[in-house]
């Protein structure tokens, strides 16, 4: 049986172990978010910046380099071990939102806090709007036309995502308790809510590590190939067994970790990729999971150079990397922005944790935009990446109160 990688919340306790240390140190941090702050959970730690940040400029010189010389800027004007956080566009060429927080409070783990077992307040009763954008038959229609040039031979993989506009008439997204809803929904996965301009905060619950550096050590997590879950619990295993033993799945997932490892090789010393995948559950779908690991060659290397080179990964973008985004530009009406980028830190050491920019939304105005997207292949089945939206929007839809 393959290794299950379980990141859902674990059942509530009778009683909390008070004396443990991490009691309230990780879910303090998420208490105290309010919108405007920068904050960011991962398995490693919980970080919560407020008050204010230098903010990167863009000037044209590289992203790394510019990373680089406002890390050493603030360590020469007395910061101990500075970093820089923020998200990175899809486009890592566009404008990013990436800033050195003056305040910079952290803590472990939110999964390490017994604390995030504990309930969130239930989401508010309103009147949620949604409009598709597109809608899920333009969307499928999309996805044929997609399949039809793949056969072609445009392309081998191309990514199609649609996205949901969440509204109430007169009313702002409350985003504290809808980030602390889906910190607990999935508590061991990556959690942020990120300032991307004036009034927007992107904010979501995201399963996929694009790649960590810590010291010497590279790890990429690529995860492709997807099933919803099921609250029928041999349903749910059935899926999960059927997604292992899925041709069209084995083949997309195969496709990426071939291009990650590509991609880390000439950064590293040596690489280790597991022949099989395992299972990764959230609470609303199942991935199957590669984890790649390498040893850095030059300890120059940061965690951003790594991952400007692994961006887009095929999970996120398709093969090749060039027709797959000519197809999505023009079958996508709509511009991703931060959706399927990364968002992340990076300390003045060159360690760093960034993550793939997915089960997202941005908040603007009274207006939540959820994103979501499939892997298309020559096999799809058109209605089936539909509904596989569908259930990826499922995630921010629980937490927000509404249904599609």
């Amino acid at each position: 049986m393959p290794t299950v990688r379980p990141v859902a919340a674990p059942p509530v306790p009778t009683a909390l172990p008070s004396d443990h240390p991490a009691v309230g140190a990780a879910t303090g941090l998420l208490a105290g978010y309010r919108p405007g702050d920068r904050f960011l959970a991962t398995p490693t730690r919980t970080l919560l910046a407020q008050g204010p940040a230098a903010v990167l400029p863009e000037d044209g010189t590289p992203l790394p380099e510019r990373v680089r010389a406002a890390l050493e800027s603030a360590r020469h004007s007395g910061r101990e071990r500075p970093l820089v956080l923020g998200a990175i566009p899809f486009d890592s060429s566009a404008p990013a939102a990436l800033a050195v927080p003056a305040e910079l409070r952290t803590g472990p783990p939110l999964a390490a806090d017994p604390l995030i077992m504990l309930p969130a307040d239930p989401a508010e009763e309103l009147d949620w709007q949604v409009a598709e954008v597109p809608t899920a038959d333009a969307y499928a229609d999309a996805v044929a036309r997609a399949v039809a040039r793949m056969e072609a031979g445009e392309a081998e993989k191309v990514v199609l995502a649609r996205t949901l506009e969440v509204s109430v008439p007169g009313r702002r997204p409350e985003l504290a308790p809808l980030l602390r809803r889906l910190a607990r929904r999935d508590p061991a996965g990556y959690t942020f809510a990120l300032p991307t301009g004036p009034g927007r905060t992107l904010l979501g619950a995201s399963p996929e590590l694009l790649v960590s550096r810590r010291g010497g050590r590279l790890i990429a997590n690529p995860l492709a190939g997807s099933a919803p879950r099921s609250a029928d619990t041999a349903e749910d295993v059935r899926r999960a067994a059927a997604l292992l033993d899925s041709p069209k799945d084995l083949h997309e997932h195969a496709v990426v970790v071939a291009q990650v490892r590509e991609a880390m090789a000439p950064f590293a010393a040596s690489i280790e990729v597991p022949d099989r995948p395992s299972l990764v559950r959230t609470a609303a779908m199942w991935h199957l999971s590669t984890t790649v690991t390498a040893t850095l060659a030059d300890p120059a290397t940061t965690a951003l150079d790594v991952a400007l080179a692994l961006h887009p990964t095929p999970a996120v973008c398709g093969t090749s990397t060039t027709a797959a985004r000519r197809i999505i530009s023009e079958l996508e009406p709509f511009d991703r922005g931060f959706f399927t980028g990364m968002v992340g830190w990076q300390d003045v050491t060159g360690d760093g944790e960034w993550v793939v920019t997915l089960r997202c939304a941005e908040a603007e105005e009274g207006l939540l935009r959820l994103y979501a997207g499939a892997g298309v292949v020559p096999a799809s089945d058109p209605r089936a990446e539909a509904a596989e939206t569908a259930a990826k929007f499922r995630t921010f839809l629980t937490a927000v109160g509404a249904a599609l």
